[in-house]
């Protein structure tokens, strides 16, 4: 059956540095976001088990991609392909190498830091970092919506930086933050790896002595830190006699145990074990869409390649399907799909995948778009526009299983019933099409309604409060790249025991500029929208349906604020969706 040896990650590091270990084509990409990387760090630092590592011994002419990280196998023929455990080692390489990885082609480096004077026993593992700067993150595109991309604006410039700095000090490992790498006694987790001698983090630390009390302390935890180099993996490795096909069964079994890899992972596998070199194909079509601004991810093209060939959007039948039935129904979808993407931008105003709730609306109008032919009459573009706002709104495929509901539409297109169909279906589930008040209560800034206001607030020409730069998701620098805005800052809120839902709530946000935000910081509106109304005058707050009644500004008002704010999103998104449409 094979063997199991115990392999230490630096040498398995050093094995993956010489194309000793290879991907299979059957492998997914590199997904791993930052804070994945530091919570592997502080679970070996602490000594936690991290699971094993599952290798085959193939022969040269395996199918393989690349590692999103450098190799040197110019001259190698014999390796080990990776079954389980690339984003384990794959991190593991970038941060004792100091290598950047590659994703979607984007190089970057994974910086993490690391605390040397934590305290004895570290109680927080997460860190807040999202949003505040130089804590990027990688785009993972998931396999639902619970992997579905967010709208990219930063939320940390009204927080308290204090706050912020305070809970760093509990912490072991923080994604890199350049205010935190200033401070003394944080030190880049790769340059301890890339350095044996102590004294250069030490000396940072403030540290010059031996007789300093924390000369031991610091020196033990640096030692302990590169301890991490020595920790052995369990590598089980299967026999060369073993064919791609059955080693993509056993890759699909291992993975779907422990629910490590999503399905369309899975199917993946599945698909690529049947049509050796389609890994390629997949990649070129998935850079192709996000050179049109629909960066979805390969999950998504896979699910869509699905569908066309089965009828269904379920990856349980992907192991009955052949490679021509394969290759005839990925012509199919991607016709289908650039269409999605055309109608999208074009027709619906939706730019970006950030604003769609769900990415199955893409796969939902490929299907349609094809079943016509892409010969759609004015009236049939009319009612799948407003189908396509109208379930981006209600979030369609964000309730419950979206499998199911996205079935439930391809059936419904497969009997050619039309999109009368589709707003019946999507009436049934929501109750109405019309957005009331109450529908916005209690929503945060993941819920469609949140998107939706985005684009109503766009379409109405809604601006920066200083730039006057009409909002967009295309901005770039840091002044001006959209970010959302507490009106009633998070840190003023919180002196007011407000509870966290409702701090959050999306009728306490707007949409503006980096450099307007920061400009605010944590003033309370009775304190700045006066500034704003009489330097611009009221128009743009009710572009954006903010109340521009002063005595609503105050933090004792905000509940009055929150439901007045609702009345006038309601109002605007009706208007945006065409309210006569939706009775």
């Amino acid at each position: 059956m094979g063997q199991a040896t115990d392999i230490a990650i630096h040498a398995l590091v050093d094995k993956i540095g010489r194309g000793d270990i290879k991907l299979p084509e059957m492998q997914r990409q590199y997904v791993w976001r930052k804070d994945r990387v530091r919570d592997l760090l502080d679970s070996l630092y602490r000594g936690y088990p991290s699971g094993t590592i599952l290798t085959w011994e193939s022969g040269s002419d395996a199918p393989t991609r690349e590692f999103a990280i450098e190799q040197d196998d110019s001259t190698r023929r014999d390796f080990q392909l990776l079954l389980d455990g690339q984003q384990r080692l794959t991190s593991l390489s970038a941060i004792l190498r100091g290598d950047p990885v590659s994703v979607r082609g984007r190089k970057n480096p994974i910086d993490i830091l690391f605390n040397l004077d934590h305290p004895e026993e570290v109680g927080e593992v997460t860190d807040i970092t999202d949003g505040v700067d130089d804590a990027e993150d990688f785009d993972a595109a998931g396999d639902s919506d619970a992997g579905q991309a967010d709208l990219p604006y930063e939320n940390a410039a009204d927080a308290s930086e204090d706050e912020i700095f305070k809970r760093f000090e509990n912490m072991a490992f923080v994604v890199y933050h350049r205010r935190i790498a200033a401070l003394p006694q944080w030190v880049s987790v790769t340059e301890v790896f890339k350095e044996n001698d102590n004294r250069p983090f030490l000396n940072k630390a403030g540290v010059t002595s031996m007789d300093d009390p924390n000369y031991n302390k610091y020196s033990d935890r640096l030692n302990q830190l590169r301890n991490i180099k020595n920790y052995e993996y369990r590598v089980h490795t299967l026999d060369r006699d073993k064919s791609y096909e059955e080693v993509t069964e056993i890759f699909v079994r291992v993975n779907s145990l422990g629910t490590k890899l999503l399905s369309s992972d899975l199917a993946q596998a599945q698909i690529t074990a049947k049509w050796q070199g389609s890994m390629q194909i997949f990649e070129e079509f998935e850079k192709e869409c996000a050179d049109l601004g629909f960066d979805l991810g390969l999950a998504v093209h896979i699910r869509n390649l699905v569908t066309f060939a089965t009828k269904r959007s379920s990856f349980k039948s992907v192991g009955n399907l052949t490679k021509a039935k394969l290759e005839a129904a990925w012509k199919k979808s991607k016709e289908g799909m650039i269409f999605a993407l055309n109608f999208l931008h074009s027709n619906v105003g939706i730019d970006s995948p950030a604003i769609l709730a769900s990415y199955s609306i893409a796969i939902t109008l490929a299907t349609y778009a094809d079943s016509k032919r892409y010969n759609l009459t004015p009236q049939e573009e009319a009612e799948l526009r407003y189908w396509a706002l109208a379930a981006n709104t209600k979030g369609r495929y964000s309730r419950g299983s979206s499998e199911t509901v996205l079935d439930q539409d391809l059936a419904a297109i497969q009997r050619g019933q039309g999109i009368d169909e589709l707003l019946r279906l999507l009436k049934a589930q929501v109750g109405r099409l019309t957005v009331e008040p109450d529908d916005l209560k209690g929503r945060n800034a993941n819920s469609a309604y949140f998107k939706a206001m985005f684009m109503a607030f766009k379409k109405d020409n809604a601006k920066d409060w200083r730039g006057q730069l009409n909002i967009s998701l295309k901005h770039s620098g840091a002044r001006h790249k959209l970010q959302f805005h507490h009106i009633f800052p998070r840190a003023v809120l919180k002196k007011a025991d407000m509870p966290l839902e409702k701090i959050n709530d999306i009728c306490n946000m707007a949409f503006i500029g980096g450099g307007t935000n920061r400009r605010i910081s944590d003033k309370e509106p009775a304190m700045y929208l006066p500034e704003v109304v009489g330097r611009i005058g009221g128009e743009e707050l009710e572009k954006q349906c903010i109340p521009t009644n002063p005595g609503l500004w105050k933090v004792e008002a905000y509940d009055e604020f929150l439901a007045e704010r609702r009345k006038l999103v309601a109002n605007k998104l009706n208007q945006f969706l065409g309210h006569d449409r939706t009775t």
